[in-house]
This record gives C-alpha cells, sequence and structure tokens, in this order.
C-alpha cells in the first residue's frame, strides 16, 4: 500500500512538472475613463442607450421594460481596452492551453464623441496604451431584430490583437451557460477561457488528472470542453453572445464587473432582451439556427452500443428481445474493424466495412430493418494510413494525401496530429475538391451500407498553426472547424435523401452548430462518479448546453474512458452503470457504449442485473415517449432543451441557482434527481413553489407559497422524480408506467 501511495504521489508531481494545463494568468485590464460629453439619451430599434455625463456611465434598457438596465459600463471606469499580445499554445493530442504574454496594454480611455444615426449609435475616443502611443476606438450600437442589439469594438490599429470589454455586474449576479461545461453551472468568480478542445482525462481529478499529464499531457482542467460557446444568461437576465471565432475569455472574478476578451482588434456581438430565460434561448437561438426534431425511430427505444462483429451483434439482440427490450437501433462503431492501442479498443480510420469482422453485413441490417431496428456506424474527419491492415480495399489516407486534402503544417505536408499510438490526418473541408471527394467517400461507403444515421466524432482539434486551402489564419478556424464538419454530415444526409430520418451525432461545436446537428453526445466521461469528470459533468453538461441551443443532448450510458494502470484502475463498476441507465432514461436518446475497454468493464448485458435494469430503463425511457415527442417539436421552435435546468422556469428562486448535477427538469413537467453517488439509496431534492407528487409512491411534497427541500427514498430502480400536481403529463407517466408493470402496487 505504502509503495502504490508513493507512486501515486510520483505521478501527480509528473504533471505538474510537465506543465499541468492553467486558466491564462493574466490579469483583468483597467483603466481611466476621461471624457466631458453632457448627459444624452439615444435609441437604436427598441432600445435605449443613455448617457449619464454625471456619473459617466453608459447604460442599455428595452422598451418593454424601461426601468430594467440590459446592460451598463462601470460608473467612471474605461470600458473599453485593446493591447498586442504574443499567446503561447500548447496541444497535446488536442487538449490545448493558451497562455498569453501582454507586450503592449492600452488602457487609459478617451470618450470624445457620441453620434446617432438611423441605424446606429457610435461611441469613438481614443486609447492611451503603456509604451505612449494612443489608438483609436468606435464602439458601434445597432438593432438587429426588435430584441437584439449589435455591438462591435473596433480598434483603428491592426497590429492590435486583443480587445476588451468591460461592464458591470455585481456580487449576487450568476452567469449560467458557455456552451458544453461540465464542472460547474455557475460561472461567477470564474476566469472562463472559449475554445473547443479535447476535454481532458480527469479535468482536475486527482491522482488521474496528473497522471495523464504525465504520461500524454492529456490531463485537461476544468474548462476544456468539445464545444463552449460565448454566450451566456444571468440571474438577472441579462444575455451576450459573441460573433466571432477568435479566442475569448469572459472574466467574471469581480464582483462588479465582467470583462469580455477576444484575441482580435474587433469584437462584434449582441446584447439580448427577454422578459424569461425561456425568451432568452428562442432569441438566441432563432439568430445561430435550432435544431431539427429527432426522427421518432431514433427516441422509440434504446440504441445499443456495442461491438464484436455479426455473431454476436444477433446473439446481444436474442438477449434483448428474451428480456423484452424495445430497441430503436444497434450501433456498431466497429464496423470498420478495430485496433488495440495502449488506450485500448480502437478503430480502423478508413471508411469501410470490414467484412472479416462482419461477415453478411447485409443480412445482418436487412434482418433488424425487419423488425424496425435502424442499424448506426461511426466515422471522424481524421483519416489514418491502414497500409497495415491486411484486410484493407482502398487506404484512403493515401488517396487523400496524394489530392492534397488534408489540413497541411507549415512545410506543406498533411498535417499528422497523433491520437494514441497512431497518427492521423484531418479533412480540409474548406477545400470544395476535398469536401465533393469526402462526400462521395461517406456516400457510397458508409450510407451505402444501408445506416441510417453514425457518431460523427472529433472535430475539436484544427491545429492553431495548420494550414488551410482558403488561406484563413487556423488560429480564427479552429473555433470554427468543428461547424464546418456538422455542415459537411448535414449535407451527406441531404444529399442521400436521409434529411428527415438520418441522425448522426457529434461532440464537437460551436455557436452554430445546433442548426446543423441532429444530435450532440456529451463525449468521453470517465467511468466514474466524479464531480469534474464522470456521472456528475454529463448532468451538467446537459443543463449547459441546453441553455446554447444543444436541445437534444445526451451521454454514453456508463462513461466511456476507461483506466488500467499498475497504479490505479478506473473501471466501470455495476452499481455505476445500472444508475447511470436510470439517469439516461430521462434523456433525449437513450444510448450505450462499452468503453475504450470492453473487456475490464460491466455491460449491459454482463448479467440477469443489468439486462433486467437495462430492460427496466429502456421500458420507462418509452414510458415518456408521447411528451418527449411534444418537448422535440417545441425544441424546433422555441430552441428550448428537452433536458432543462429549473433556473428556466423558476427565475426568480435564488434557491435553483445552487443546483448543478443535483437535479434536472425534463420540460416543465418532471423533477429529476438521479442517484449520483455510490452506495446511496436517498436524494435531497429541492422543490420549487407548488405541490410535487412522487412517481414512485404518489405521496404529495412541497409547498404552495414556498420552495422546499424533501429527502425522498431512491433505491436502485426507483430514482427520485416528481411531478406537478394535475400534471396531464405526469398522471399520463404514472399510467404508462402502471400499465408496462413498472410501479410497484
Amino acid at each position: 500500500m505504502k509503495r502504490k501511495t508513493t507512486l501515486v504521489l510520483l505521478i501527480m508531481v509528473l504533471g505538474l512538472l510537465i506543465g499541468l494545463p492553467r486558466v491564462d494568468g493574466s490579469g483583468p485590464v483597467a483603466g481611466t475613463l476621461v471624457t466631458e460629453l453632457a448627459s444624452e439619451a439615444y435609441s437604436s430599434g427598441a432600445f435605449s442607450l443613455a448617457w449619464d455625463g454625471e456619473s459617466q456611465q453608459l447604460t442599455i434598457t428595452h422598451a418593454d421594460e424601461p426601468a430594467r438596465v440590459l446592460w451598463a459600463t462601470v460608473p467612471g471606469e474605461a470600458f473599453v481596452a485593446a493591447g498586442r499580445g504574443e499567446e503561447q499554445v500548447t496541444d497535446s493530442r488536442g487538449h490545448y492551453t493558451i497562455e498569453d504574454s501582454r507586450l503592449v496594454v492600452c488602457s487609459e480611455q478617451t470618450l470624445d464623441a457620441i453620434v446617432q444615426d438611423e441605424l446606429q449609435v457610435q461611441l469613438s475616443g481614443t486609447l492611451r496604451c503603456d509604451n505612449g502611443s494612443e489608438v483609436p476606438y468606435e464602439l458601434r450600437f445597432a438593432a438587429q431584430s426588435n430584441n437584439q442589439l449589435g455591438f462591435e469594438l473596433s480598434i483603428d490599429d491592426p497590429t492590435m490583437n486583443r480587445t476588451y470589454l468591460t461592464y458591470g455586474s455585481h456580487a449576487d449576479e450568476h452567469f449560467f451557460g458557455f456552451g458544453v461545461q461540465y464542472s460547474f453551472f455557475d460561472f461567477k468568480g470564474k476566469r472562463l477561457p472559449i475554445f473547443v478542445s479535447e476535454q481532458g482525462i480527469g479535468r482536475g481529478a486527482q491522482p488521474v488528472t496528473a497522471g495523464a499529464n504525465a504520461q500524454a499531457g492529456a490531463g485537461g482542467t476544468w474548462y476544456m470542453t468539445y464545444a463552449g460557446i460565448p454566450h451566456y444568461i444571468s440571474s438577472d437576465l441579462h444575455s451576450l453572445f459573441l460573433e466571432s471565432y477568435a479566442y475569448a475569455v469572459f472574466d467574471m472574478q469581480q464582483d462588479d464587473r465582467v470583462q469580455v476578451e477576444l484575441f482580435t482588434n474587433q469584437m462584434p456581438g449582441r446584447i439580448i432582451y427577454g422578459a424569461t430565460p425561456a425568451d432568452l434561448i428562442t432569441e438566441y437561438t432563432g439568430t445561430i439556427g435550432r435544431m431539427r426534431p429527432l426522427p421518432e425511430w431514433i427516441t422509440s427505444g434504446a440504441v445499443v452500443g456495442m461491438q464484436g462483429g455479426t455473431e454476436r451483434v444477433r446473439e446481444v439482440y436474442q438477449q434483448l428481445r428474451d428480456y423484452d427490450v424495445p430497441v430503436a437501433a444497434f450501433w456498431l462503431q466497429d464496423w470498420v474493424g478495430n485496433r488495440i492501442t495502449s488506450f485500448g479498443s480502437q478503430l480502423w480510420w478508413n471508411w469501410e466495412l470490414d467484412t472479416e469482422r462482419y461477415p453478411e453485413w447485409e443480412a445482418l441490417v436487412a434482418d433488424l430493418n425487419a423488425d424496425d431496428v435502424q442499424v448506426m456506424t461511426y466515422i471522424s474527419p481524421y483519416l489514418a494510413d491502414v497500409s497495415e491492415k491486411p484486410n484493407h480495399r482502398r487506404n484512403l489516407y493515401q488517396e487523400a494525401a496524394e489530392n492534397g486534402y488534408f489540413v497541411k503544417n507549415q512545410d506543406g505536408d498533411p498535417y499528422a496530429i497523433q491520437t494514441t499510438d497512431f497518427d492521423a490526418s484531418l479533412i480540409d473541408f474548406t477545400n470544395p475538391e476535398a469536401w465533393n471527394w469526402y462526400m462521395q467517400v461517406v456516400s457510397e461507403q458508409v450510407v451505402g451500407a444501408g445506416v441510417t444515421g453514425w457518431m460523427a466524432d472529433y472535430g475539436e482539434a484544427l491545429p492553431y498553426d495548420a494550414v488551410l486551402y482558403s488561406d484563413d489564419p487556423a488560429a480564427r478556424m479552429h473555433n470554427r472547424y468543428p461547424e464546418l464538419w456538422a455542415s459537411f454530415n448535414q449535407a451527406v444526409i441531404q444529399e442521400n435523401g436521409l434529411a428527415e430520418e438520418g441522425v448522426f451525432f457529434m461532440r464537437s461545436g460551436y455557436r452554430a452548430s445546433p442548426h446543423y446537428t441532429t444530435l450532440f453526445w456529451l463525449g468521453d466521461q470517465l467511468v466514474d462518479w466524479h464531480e469534474h469528470d464522470g456521472i456528475k459533468t454529463a448532468v451538467v453538461g446537459l443543463l449547459t448546453s441546453g441553455l446554447s441551443g444543444y436541445s437534444f443532448n445526451h451521454s454514453d450510458i456508463g462513461g466511456y474512458t476507461t483506466i488500467t494502470h499498475p497504479v490505479m484502475d478506473i473501471h466501470r463498476s455495476e452499481e455505476l452503470l445500472l444508475r447511470w441507465m436510470e439517469l439516461n432514461a430521462f434523456t433525449s436518446v437513450f444510448r450505450t457504449h462499452e468503453g475504450n475497454q470492453p473487456e475490464q468493464n460491466v455491460q449491459f448485458y454482463s448479467n440477469d442485473t443489468t439486462l433486467s435494469h437495462f430492460a427496466r430503463f429502456a421500458q420507462v425511457y418509452n414510458a415518456w415517449e408521447f411528451y418527449r415527442r411534444e418537448l422535440i417539436e417545441e425544441a424546433a421552435t422555441t430552441g428550448l432543451p428537452v433536458v432543462r435546468h429549473p433556473f428556466i422556469h423558476y427565475p426568480d428562486d435564488p434557491a435553483v441557482y445552487e443546483l448543478s448535477y443535483q437535479q434536472f427538469m425534463v420540460g416543465t413537467e418532471l423533477m429529476v434527481a438521479p442517484v449520483l453517488d455510490p452506495e446511496t439509496t436517498s436524494v435531497e431534492v429541492y422543490l420549487p413553489a407548488g405541490e410535487w407528487v412522487h412517481v414512485w409512491t404518489g405521496e404529495t411534497y412541497g409547498d404552495p407559497a414556498a420552495g422546499t427541500r424533501v429527502e425522498v427514498a431512491a433505491p436502485l430502480g426507483q430514482p427520485a422524480v416528481f411531478y406537478p400536481v394535475g400534471s396531464e403529463v405526469g398522471e399520463q407517466f404514472v399510467e404508462n408506467l402502471r400499465a408496462d408493470g413498472l410501479l410497484d402496487e
């Protein structure tokens, strides 16, 4: 035991020595404001902008609620700054850390003029720099719609590559959203970079994070995410988003202000007005684009993720039928064959059917389809050289390399990106010929295999120094690449007549990804209970992403990342798997994954207990299918997510601001508090004002006039689920459970 403890400590120290990824260490930029402008009122559309010459403050309001301030500068202080910086970018297998060195800071602001014309209000002045120079700036505001006020900060010096916009907040304002975030729901007091990346292994949980850093620089931090988005909604119903792909930082560490930093000399964005969080989500998603309704087949039962070949699929399918499991699809990621690496069971990244692993593939697909069970596979924007794979028919990597279809390095060669034990290269989607070639490949070899959908993996690792066909700098295209990858997949399903029925699911994303993507999943969580990388992060990721338009999202049942190491093993336990089944029965899609080391994990097919539990919660999932379809249609027209944080519907209850992974709502009618800790058979639930019925016992809890905290039993098979008294949805759900024999009488 002493030797094992020493090894753990050694790994942690090594992780720190090689540079544990961390947030850029530069603090906020602050400066003085000099102006002699008198008080004056301006307007743009439904928005009013008021300059107070005495307090030296700009405030913005909306005609529908003129007494509520939507955005305001800090009285008497500079609200615009600029600078010149040089970033140091560390990239380890798709995990990015950016540290900034500020060479010049221009923070002493003069406000010389405010001018209004028909379309916009323009503020202008100069910024004095710490090297004695001065640069002009302009900050323009113009209504983009009745409820959205566009803004753009421009620094009139192309050598300046940093812009800073500072505005007011207060100690009790809470900030939510920012895309898919895993560790926190409230970001007040934090400094949050926005840059898509691998999420990391551990993300701060020790000693696994230090170990992953020591071995591969892959530990990550709490802020790393596949799909960060510069967009938030606050508890004061303030909402803002940036319309830029550049690296951004939202600094919310100070009580009285927020500072947004962008790595460019122009900062475009929008301020959104809405009377409720739901209004704000609808406004935002109306601009970026909403997700289309999921087809009914994928929400009609379990999506069974497994590997092993034709005979193994048939064997497991028979087991599922024996246990009366409603099955929507088989997701067979190893359709291309699997390769064993130091990380576990991985795939040959060459998108053609492995006929040795899956003989009689056409018959398998036909037999499943005859039972209304679809088949899904796997692709990514990567290709790897498969010269060593004995039964390959095409080597797509060599074809792409010969034709110049890859993202290139500075020497003009395909950019080799290390994954685990092998390198791969990314398709350059800015090259029309590469796009068309890859479209043909996927159409013929993936769709042509008779599938109805696939996992569209990766997309977050465009190297910062890559060279693209379009000549756009990779630093600006990095956050856009996931959108291009999503757009490509959308084009594939449209080109092949699958626009209504086809489903691809992605983990990487940025602002406009919901417009293109049919379904999201939350990436690779540890098969663990941890709050930074495990089952708890699956809940937080659902809740944060739902505020930014990721309406249909879900996680791998049981998690993905499995670790087998002499110092420490992290293997999926039976209890974790069963509790994850219970959690995912209340999300958009109910899908399993074996993990990167299937043989080390308990699986849904491992024994009678796991199969019985899987059957039970696939049936629970189906028991609210009628409501799920309603929420899916609502999402397509409003952008509201299926899984929601209580803040969306109870924004005036401060108690909900404290909730993160503990509980969530499904639409407005179900409150779910899953068990997310081992050896736990009860949970504490916060019930907002009203009376709530406990699904499993029929008992009523809550206070009509105030929120209450209650503790309820939550044994295996009965996670805490409530519905408001009188809810037709809740009553129908209970009736369906009873009809299926899922309620104890």
